[in-house]
């Protein structure tokens, strides 16, 4: 688990970060231009690049590459674990998904604490033989996997406009 970052967010940098929303292709000379004309701030292509050298070795964004969803399936996992195992092998079945090359995301829910994994596969087999491996290498300690296929994904970015809530309005620049 990481700890949040510790950046105090000047508007710039929520500008920076929604733009990069929009096109993460973006260089900081095209940065430093869009800055200006859209958002009355000028600033420096190298001020730019400092600034986001400096937001990604804060961990302020992560950047992944995630290829386009018609490349792959996509499956939402979803196990808890036997409480009567638990402490023998919990760990060991946990940092199997996560450190599962399939895996694209993975969190915990609240009520029945459920974990759960948004995994990526070429192919519908693979997805089967990866959930006969999870089975037989720590099915003692998973209760129960439930995966439901993901199709026809519709959306897959983040909007620019949440990142607005990040500036808290005390920095301008």
């Amino acid at each position: 688990m990481t700890d949040e970052p510790e950046w105090t967010f000047k508007r710039r940098d929520v500008l920076i970060l929604r733009e990069l929303s929009r096109d993460p292709q973006l260089s900081s000379r095209d940065l430093s231009r869009i800055l200006e004309e859209k958002y009355d701030i000028t600033v420096s292509h190298v001020t730019v690049s400092e600034s986001i050298r400096g937001m990604r070795e804060e961990g302020v964004f992560r950047e992944a590459v995630i290829p386009n969803e018609e490349y792959f399936i996509f499956a939402l996992f979803e196990f808890r674990f036997n409480t009567e195992r638990f402490a023998e092998g919990w760990r060991d079945a946990m940092e199997y998904v996560r450190d599962s090359p399939n895996t694209l995301f993975y969190f915990l829910s609240d009520g029945e604490y459920q974990w759960k994994a948004v995994m990526m596969f070429p192919d519908r087999q693979s997805e089967s033989r990866w959930i006969h491996e999870c089975y037989k290498t720590h099915g003692g300690v998973i209760d129960n996997i439930r995966n439901s296929v993901v199709h026809n994904v519709l959306k897959f970015r983040t909007d620019p406009e949440l990142l607005d809530s990040l500036h808290r309005g005390d920095e301008e620049g």
